[in-house]
């Protein structure tokens, strides 16, 4: 699929007041390790291997008001990208924590299939198509945990990434297509607070 623009942003777009308020209330559900899609659906989850790929906690929410405030971006970003995709509902909302040395190592966010979930009707047929991801820190409380894009449909080299430097900032926004191939490099110091949600359709025709 040939894109014009490979993600749209928006800088400091969430009020700092709201991104304390969502830490504040994010940091009070249940933490578990995060895991990827294909640990998911193993038994029994090798440590080792997971932590190469991936390195992080994340709590799950969804409060609507959280919603409300980042879903307008979702759609706008869809329209002024050019993208235009069909889209018909969001999953919950992922609350991320980068600590010391975590990261999230190059990954998609759609899967190979669409969801196969009789029993979640809401999602089941449906394919994850844009991923949205929300700055929660101050970019003085943290670094490295840089979020980066390949263009290159997965062949990774210096020259395909590209730094998404324009999300450094509190309160920004990033929005993409979830098959583009996106990683969060490791954390060298303070905690990297972020909000990670994606908006499902129907497969593309």
């Amino acid at each position: 699929m040939n894109l014009k623009y490979k993600y749209w942003f928006f800088q400091e777009a969430v009020p700092h007041r709201i991104c304390d308020e969502i830490i504040d209330c994010c940091n009070m559900l249940r933490e578990v390790k995060a895991i990827t899609g294909n640990q998911g659906k193993e038994n029994k989850i090798d440590d080792s291997k997971l932590h190469k790929q991936r390195n992080s906690h994340v709590a799950w929410t969804s409060d609507q008001w959280i919603y409300k405030e980042i879903q307008p971006y979702v759609h706008l970003a869809n329209k002024n990208a050019g993208w235009n995709f069909e889209l018909n509902r969001a999953e919950s909302i992922q609350f991320t924590k980068y600590k010391l040395n975590q990261h999230y190592d190059w990954h998609r966010d759609s899967w190979d299939e669409p969801y196969n979930k009789p029993e979640e009707d809401v999602l089941n047929g449906l394919i994850r198509k844009i991923s949205i991801i929300v700055s929660l820190s101050d970019e003085k409380d943290y670094e490295g945990g840089v979020l980066q894009m390949d263009f290159k449909d997965g062949r990774h080299g210096t020259d395909n990434i590209i730094n998404c430097d324009q999300i450094a900032k509190k309160g920004s926004v990033v929005v993409f297509p979830s098959f583009m191939w996106h990683r969060v490099t490791p954390v060298t110091s303070g905690i990297r607070y972020s909000l990670v949600n994606w908006t499902c359709g129907y497969p593309f025709k």
